[in-house]
């Protein structure tokens, strides 16, 4: 009986016990903050299509970024996200403008291209990818730990109300070595012909939500009631 009790109390609340797992406190002011006292920042980069530039173009995207990379102190990390592209939105457009279109020719074309395109996704799934440059910067009161000990962590990621009040008397003065590192790296990336952004916080707040969610996302979007439920 005792057993079941416990099974029941723990089971309850799931949304609770997930969120306990996971390493992010909360989002606020652009920035990601950890459990841990971290902070991160992430920026969405474009892409260039490298084979397509000539040879002294080529060379010089190559020192740029070998600047960029003796340029920075501190790791960071790049993230592709690829993800299946939803075009029943795209479709249902083109059907649309396909039933208004008074041009018979016209409008068989657009059908035909229609039924082209639905055929080809039942074969293959069209891709998107996206490329994001993950900025870091820890509390200074840091210190190294083993894998192990960084390991059994994982486990124990419940927040107390003592590690909170800590987190809020340093977030400024991590908000701004993390903005400073922000800023080296979106310039030393532009210097190699990309274009950066940084995520601000209802992106940061929707891209976790389809990353944790993905089926739900592609169902459910984040409205504004939702993103003010959450803050």
């Amino acid at each position: 009986m005792e057993n079941k009790e416990k099974v029941k109390k723990s089971g309850s609340n799931p949304n609770a016990a997930t969120q306990t797992h996971l390493r992010i406190s909360e989002i606020k002011d652009d920035v990601v903050i950890l459990k841990n006292g971290g902070v991160r920042a992430v920026l969405e980069c474009g892409s260039i299509n490298f084979n397509l530039k000539s040879e002294h173009e080529q060379e010089a995207i190559i020192a740029s970024y070998r600047s960029f990379l003796n340029t920075i102190d501190f790791p960071v990390q790049i993230v592709i996200d690829s993800k299946k592209v939803d075009l029943d939105e795209y479709l249902e457009k083109l059907k649309k403008r396909a039933d208004n279109q008074t041009n018979e020719l016209l409008k068989n074309q657009t059908l035909e291209y229609i039924d082209y395109i639905s055929r080809l996704l039942d074969y293959v799934d069209i891709m998107d990818k996206k490329f994001y440059v993950v900025v870091p910067f820890e509390t200074f009161t840091s210190k190294k730990v083993s894998i192990f000990t960084r390991f059994l962590e994982r486990f124990r990621q419940g927040d107390t109300r003592s590690s909170f009040l800590s987190r809020l008397k340093q977030f400024d003065k991590l908000k701004t070595g993390l903005e400073s590192r922000s800023e080296t790296v979106i310039h030393s990336l532009a210097n190699c012909g990309l274009e950066v952004k940084r995520l601000n916080t209802r992106e940061l707040i929707e891209y976790f939500y389809e990353a944790y969610n993905p089926e739900i996302s592609r169902n459910e979007s984040l409205t504004d009631e939702n993103l003010q439920n959450l803050s």
